[in-house]
């Protein structure tokens, strides 16, 4: 494969919804080198003008020869479009990193957290997967540490923001959230119960085994990541009356004891991670001042009562920005980086 020197033919599909969004958004943030952009949702967004810096875009239906002259193809628009759409454009030659639930535990299809590991961007074969947000804040936080002292068993609580659902999750509190205060009834929609003022411990649809969807997959995607198929994993997935950012509650046994102190010290070098951990002035991470970054956020690292070698942490990210379209972003700067894009757009 070779360079994309001249910049790259990228398409964004979902380009109306929140990820989509920021996809835009990220992509002049972190001056990727663009040669072109489309934007692609469904029928019923299409003909909806974006802007992009200072060039406005129609938004195109998404359709079966959309991706001809198309480097890297983003998309964020659900399981089912990607599962038809994504085989189509990786055959137009395009490098397509997706951000459902569609690829990730295929066999043939990275899973991929840049800052974990890049390297297996290598073994694309058109598609790559992004892995699910509480997932990727997660193994940015724990991967430097099992470097140094190999996880074995991981048990962690998920507090994820309504708009890990989208756009009606989060129009949804607002509304509900003034109702209550307001002394009237609510009557849920995007969710099973009310959300406003409540917390609901189902993401996602339950499985036989007891657990949910997304439960299950904070254990998949964390093994596949990591490369780490030993790994005992236990996951608890709460939705929260939050707008954005997830926060997880992780417990971690090591193989030999590790000092907190070694904890932080290794943390604070790892990339993609900052620390913030001092009790003494309330000092943790926290969703409200996440919002809006790059980072994964990790505090209140210290020994774990329970067993002899393991620590507790608090762990915070904005799950649209890292938990989605910035990670695929960085997928795509380093596919571009190490010349594994097939330079198609500029060839036509």
């Amino acid at each position: 494969m070779n360079n994309v020197s001249n910049g790259c033919h990228v398409a964004i599909v979902g380009a109306t919804g929140m990820v989509g969004q920021e996809f835009i958004k990220i992509l002049l943030q972190r001056q990727f080198p663009l040669a072109s952009l489309q934007l692609y949702a469904s029928d019923r967004s299409a003909g909806k003008k974006v802007f992009v810096g200072h060039q406005e875009i129609v938004v195109k239906e998404t359709a079966n020869d959309s991706f001809d002259s198309v480097d890297i193809a983003l998309f964020s628009a659900g399981s089912e479009t990607s599962k038809h759409f994504a085989p189509l454009a990786a055959k137009a030659g395009a490098l397509v990193i997706d951000n459902s639930a569609a690829w990730r535990m295929d066999l043939r299809v990275p899973l991929v957290v840049p800052e974990v590991n890049a390297e297996d961007i290598k073994k694309h074969k058109g598609i790559i997967a992004n892995p699910n947000c509480s997932t990727i804040q997660m193994v940015v936080a724990l991967y430097p540490l099992h470097k140094v002292n190999p996880i074995k068993r991981i048990t962690v609580a998920t507090y994820q923001s309504v708009s890990g659902t989208g756009v009606a999750a989060v129009e949804e509190l607002t509304k509900q959230a003034k109702t209550v205060l307001e002394g009237g009834n609510v009557v849920p929609h995007v969710y099973a119960h009310q959300i406003a003022f409540n917390l609901l411990p189902e993401i996602d649809v339950f499985l036989e085994n007891g657990y949910t969807k997304e439960e299950w997959k904070l254990v998949e995607e964390t093994r596949k990541i990591m490369h780490a198929e030993h790994i005992a994993i236990s996951a608890t997935c709460v939705r929260v009356p939050v707008f954005v950012s997830h926060s997880e509650a992780i417990q971690v046994e090591f193989t030999d004891y590790m000092p907190p102190d070694e904890a932080r010290s290794i943390l604070s070098k790892a990339p993609g991670v900052k620390v913030l951990d001092d009790p003494n002035v309330s000092l943790y991470p926290q969703p409200w001042l996440a919002v809006g970054t790059d980072e994964v956020y990790v505090g209140r690292i210290r020994s774990d009562a329970s067993y002899v070698n393991g620590l507790v942490m608090w762990v915070v990210s904005d799950n649209i920005r890292k938990g989605a379209a910035l990670n695929a972003v960085q997928i795509a700067e380093e596919a571009v980086k190490c010349g594994w894009v097939r330079q198609q757009g500029n060839n036509k």
